[in-house]
């Protein structure tokens, strides 16, 4: 499903907790001061956070959420009812942050270890600009996943020509990844998007395809940052995002369709 042996067993252990709904009751979870993750297995802004902290080998729970019927409970968490919200269980009061870039910036600065940023900040700042520029892709990727191509004219070429931006930083910095040799901020905040384009072909056939030679170095990259350790821990098949997207298009989101029944909450 989701390439070797080993991938697929961290995958199937990702996959064991249901998500919670109105009338579920908040997990018993141990008091090992372990950060608490409230996360919804198909989101990307979710996925940055599992990233991250999976990357930084920060040890955590995961707290899966039924975005269509929350247990009431969540709201104390997160006000905004969204995905993904960080409980902070080694801080007095036990705070919630939520809003996936401003969590992953905590976490960097909170546990310094393996640095998601450069030094310079100046080069800082560029990936951070980076980051805010891929909404415009993001955009345009959702209408291409949410709705018929037919009622979406030019939303392939946006994304495209969104995508030549990066495809050009890469050429400039003349490393495999945008952070050197291995991922930093900028590649697992833009990899969950990325990671979506394998579901495309299940979408719309072979409407869409990247050029090898005009993404020669973007193409190169999404193959790396699948063999990423973080990035195997919480990658889902092109397959399986599809069938969700369509289980979404069609008003009926199946949040647990890769949960295996019988397990329990997943406690990571």
């Amino acid at each position: 499903m989701c390439g070797s042996p080993s991938v697929f067993l961290r995958f199937c252990a990702m996959s064991n907790g249901r998500h919670l709904s109105e009338g579920d009751k908040l997990p018993d979870l141990p008091k090992d001061g372990k950060l608490r993750l409230y996360s919804m297995r198909f989101c990307p802004y979710a996925q940055r956070i599992h990233l991250i902290l999976d990357a930084k080998d920060i040890p955590y729970h995961s707290i899966y959420i039924n975005l269509g019927n929350k247990p009431g409970w969540f709201l104390d968490k997160s006000p905004t009812g969204k995905v993904p919200a960080l409980e902070l269980t080694n801080e007095s009061g036990n705070p919630t942050i939520i809003e996936s870039l401003i969590i992953a910036e905590y976490l960097d600065e909170k546990y310094p270890k393996r640095p998601m940023y450069p030094k310079d900040p100046l080069l800082k700042a560029r990936d951070r600009i980076l980051i805010d520029q891929f909404n415009s892709v993001i955009s345009s990727m959702y209408k291409i996943f949410l709705q018929d191509l037919e009622e979406v004219p030019g939303a392939i070429t946006n994304v495209v020509k969104g995508l030549d931006l990066y495809e050009k930083e890469l050429r400039h910095r003349g490393t495999e990844f945008f952070n050197g040799k291995q991922p930093g901020m900028l590649d697992y905040m833009i990899w969950p998007w990325c990671e979506r384009c394998d579901m495309l072909p299940y979408l719309v056939g072979d409407k869409y395809q990247l050029d090898d030679k005009r993404f020669e170095k973007l193409i190169k990259w999404r193959t790396l940052m699948k063999e990423d350790s973080a990035v195997q821990r919480s990658i889902i098949s092109g397959t399986d995002h599809a069938n969700y997207i369509k289980s979404r298009r069609a008003g009926r989101p199946d949040y647990d369709m890769l949960v295996i029944e019988g397990k329990r909450q997943r406690v990571a």
